[in-house]
């Protein structure tokens, strides 16, 4: 990452917000073990304000996609507040492996952390914390050459997924639980832990009520490449490929 491709993954921008298309594998904040995160770079998005913008929520590391920034303080308390009550519409796009019989569904399972020794890790836990999760089915396909074993393909599904709540890796630990682990989910799917493909995880839009008087914001981040060709596999058309074939 450099400043100036900082700038380049900014989607949206006005005097309290930003939203910024976060890469896969950098994780938004230092962690403990300190290392490269993606606030190091926020100073190239002051765009003439004082200071810096400051992480509106999280996304996992490896979790691509819209990432909302508030640009100064005020605009941050107003943003936690939008989150905190649920007014911020968020859609995912996972693939995964197998896929729901149904097209659409809800997904009510509460999620508890799985052991102190293991951070942020979760598991479905009775009695932990309610978290639901709206899906729905984009397209299928069989896995991807390479992933095939045995005489019958594997299947993939494309999904479209709503958390409705916000809980730690609950977009992976419902999947996993539902017997459909997201591509690439070496915590709680079958990829391995070195070498597997990338999480196929990306926060395709958000929509943000930032002004009761307007309507509110949209913003759509691009597919990563990542997750390109399996998402061609269950369908996917890029918009941007026929309109450059059109021109």
């Amino acid at each position: 990452m450099t400043p100036e491709e900082m700038e380049r993954r900014v989607l949206y921008r006005d005097g309290l917000m930003l939203v910024i298309d976060k890469p896969a594998g950098l994780a938004v904040h230092r962690g403990p073990k300190g290392g490269e995160s993606l606030e190091d770079f926020f100073a190239a998005l002051r765009f003439g304000l004082p200071r810096a913008p400051a992480l509106a929520h999280r996304l996992d590391r490896d979790t691509s996609g819209c990432l909302v920034l508030g640009r100064h303080r005020k605009a941050l308390a107003h943003l936690g507040l939008l989150f905190k009550h649920g007014r911020i519409g968020k859609t995912y796009w996972a693939v995964v492996e197998g896929g729901p019989d149904a097209g659409e569904g809800r997904i009510d399972l509460a999620l508890g952390r799985l052991d102190v020794s293991r951070g942020w890790w979760m598991k479905p836990d009775p009695k932990g914390q309610p978290a639901v999760t709206a899906w729905q089915v984009l397209g299928r396909a069989a896995a991807m050459q390479e992933e095939r074993s045995g005489d019958e393909p594997a299947a993939l599904s494309w999904l479209a997924l709503e958390p409705l709540t916000g809980r730690t890796h609950q977009l992976r630990v419902h999947c996993a639980a539902m017997g459909w682990p997201i591509v690439g989910d070496a915590i709680y799917g079958t990829a391995p832990r070195h070498g597997g493909p990338t999480l196929h995880l990306h926060a395709r839009d958000v929509v943000v009520p930032l002004n009761p008087r307007r309507e509110p914001i949209r913003v759509v981040a691009p597919v990563p490449e990542h997750m390109r060709e399996r998402l061609a596999a269950c369908g996917w058309v890029d918009d941007a490929a026929i309109q450059a074939a059109v021109d």
